[in-house]
């Protein structure tokens, strides 16, 4: 499994504007093979940010490397931009190579 983030410090008074553009955009991941998870997180709250992270659960790093070739990844980053900045420099990316999993034994009894 591979996990790949992205952290944005958007601007404290365009937060909401940013919430709203993640809420409001057309996904196309669950078209890309071995897509697992999609996860927008709010953080902490400094003097001149807040802190989010796009937090995305893929089957293989090689599956996440196929999203950033593909054109659904062209389409879905050519809207972003324009208008006011909501954000303080460019995204930091982190990608993570899962090497273990401790699933919860009580959440997957309660799902049967």
């Amino acid at each position: 499994m591979y996990i790949a983030m992205n952290r944005f410090k958007v601007i404290k008074d365009r937060a909401q504007a940013f919430e709203q553009v993640w809420f409001n955009r057309k996904s196309t991941l669950h078209e890309l093979d071995g897509f697992i998870e999609f996860h927008m997180l709010r953080g902490r709250e400094k003097a001149d940010h807040v802190l989010y992270s796009s937090y995305t659960q893929w089957g293989s790093k090689d599956n996440f490397t196929a999203w950033t070739r593909s054109e659904q990844f062209r389409a879905s980053h050519a809207r972003t931009g324009g208008g006011e900045p909501m954000v303080l420099g460019h995204p930091e990316f982190e990608g993570f190579e899962v090497i273990q999993r401790i699933p919860n034994p009580g959440l997957a009894e309660a799902a049967e």
